[in-house]
């Protein structure tokens, strides 16, 4: 299946084409990361903002001792702010960006459960009529109860290393 952009990041299907995700709600839309990349799902923490750092992500919480980043993939999709509701969850991931690993917080409204999806059911987002950054969306799965969206985090979090706009990068944040 042809890429819509090559240096996008590649889902990690296993040999009977499944992959088990963590789904959880940005507003309407139900998203998923890998389970591998989740550490910890945490009730809101007090933020504090980072002067000067990209809005994506624009605060840090204090998880266990250590500082980590709090992206909030809303910005990246153009999504409305919205309040925290009694549902509001971080999702802690680890991942890597330019061969540094580090944790980073996602803010979301809802997480659901693991869920298993099927490569069968996938799709490369289309060319015309998605209203976000086709690079920021690395799949789409249909499922009975709708469509999930699995995001390209390593596009997104480069977008903040990469842009000429970017004001601080992931890594920069938790140094």
């Amino acid at each position: 299946m042809p890429q819509a952009n090559p240096a996008q990041s590649a889902t990690q299907w296993d040999a009977e084409g499944h992959l088990e995700v963590l789904t959880f709600n940005l507003g309407e839309e139900t998203f998923a990361l890998e389970a591998t990349l989740v550490r910890e799902i945490l009730d809101l923490l007090p933020e504090t903002r980072v002067p000067g750092a990209a809005p994506l992500l624009g605060s840090v919480v204090n998880f266990r001792g250590k500082i980590i980043p709090i992206a909030d993939l809303r910005l990246a999709f153009a999504m409305p702010a919205a309040e925290a509701t009694l549902d509001s969850r971080i999702v802690v991931i680890e991942t890597e960006t330019e061969g540094e690993t580090f944790q980073i917080g996602i803010r979301t409204d809802k997480v659901h459960e693991v869920a298993t999806l099927s490569r069968d059911a996938s799709e490369e987002p289309p060319a015309v009529g998605m209203r976000w950054r086709r690079d920021f969306v690395r799949e789409l799965v249909r499922r009975d109860d709708g469509v999930v969206v699995l995001p390209d985090l390593a596009a997104i979090f480069r977008s903040l290393t990469g842009g000429a706009d970017a004001a601080a990068g992931p890594s920069s944040t938790l140094h």
